[in-house]
């Protein structure tokens, strides 16, 4: 299996870098010209340092979020994965501690049991290497590397299965967006492509396996999303990492639910046809 926690090692945390992602552990806006010439839009437009104070260790620091309401959603891929003009907020929604190596996303960062505090404080920030944050923005490497170390906190904290895969599915899709955003005549192109498809794909595979044992064992919502959201979503992760019986399970789980509107029914046949190609390609 690929090392999920790649690049790490950089923050200090080397030794955390062979974790299984379900190990157990203890308790614990700018004015046109006159030319009429559209101004260009950067992604500092849209992006502001929020203050925080880590729960762990009590140090107030900034991080950068996504201005509220300032992008436009264009797209959802199959998987749920949102694409907006100018800006991929998935790039800010983990917030990390420069000062302990605390991080969670946005939704979870202020819930922290003394149990959980102490686990951290002992597995990760004894060996973290306090960081500042250099740039604007952050880049896709910036945004997986703290996902990475976000996913490191789940599993010090022992965080639900939810919290663990809905981190491992927005590092796939950060992965995702990276390999898009790539230009072409990056030196040896095809190479990182396919690097960063098989990163992916052990995400997405983590993602789909914390999703379908949470199923079963949690109250829904579950990271804001209700049974035939996550149903939907299982179906079209299973398609991906290829488990095509349990797609189609899902799928037809989508389908015949009573309290499933037509939007998502009509999605779910959608990826019922992606699922019918897939198998054809593989005949």
């Amino acid at each position: 299996m690929a090392n999920l926690f790649s690049g790490l090692e950089a923050l200090g945390l080397k030794n955390l870098s062979k974790m299984d992602v379900y190990e157990e552990k203890e308790k614990v806006a700018n004015v046109a010209s006159e030319s009429d010439i559209k101004p260009t839009v950067e992604e500092t437009d849209f992006i502001y340092d929020k203050s925080y104070t880590c729960p762990v260790c009590d140090k107030d620091f900034k991080s950068k979020m996504v201005k509220a309401g300032r992008f436009k959603l264009q797209k959802v891929d199959t998987d749920l994965r949102p694409i907006y003009q100018f800006v991929d907020p998935l790039k800010y929604d983990a917030i990390a501690c420069p000062k302990c190596g605390y991080a969670a996303l946005s939704r979870y960062f202020k819930y922290v049991t003394s149990a959980q505090s102490k686990a951290i404080k002992n597995d990760i920030s004894a060996n973290f290497k306090p960081t500042n944050e250099v740039g604007d923005v952050y880049t896709y490497d910036d945004a997986i590397m703290r996902h990475k170390l976000v996913l490191v906190n789940t599993i010090v904290k022992n965080a639900k299965n939810s919290e663990r895969a809905y981190t491992c599915l927005k590092i796939a899709w950060l992965l995702r967006g990276k390999a898009e955003e790539l230009p072409k005549d990056t030196q040896d192109y095809q190479k990182q492509i396919d690097e960063m498809a098989k990163e992916e794909l052990e995400f997405l595979k983590n993602a789909y396996e914390g999703f379908e044992e949470a199923f079963s064992t949690e109250n829904f919502p579950m990271c804001g999303m209700d049974e035939n959201t996550i149903s939907l979503m299982l179906a079209d992760l299973a398609r991906r990492i290829g488990k095509y019986d349990e797609c189609g399970r899902w799928v037809s789980k989508v389908l015949v639910a009573r309290d499933a509107n037509e939007r998502i029914k009509e999605k779910a046949r959608d990826i019922k046809e992606l699922l019918q190609e897939a198998k054809k390609e593989e005949e």
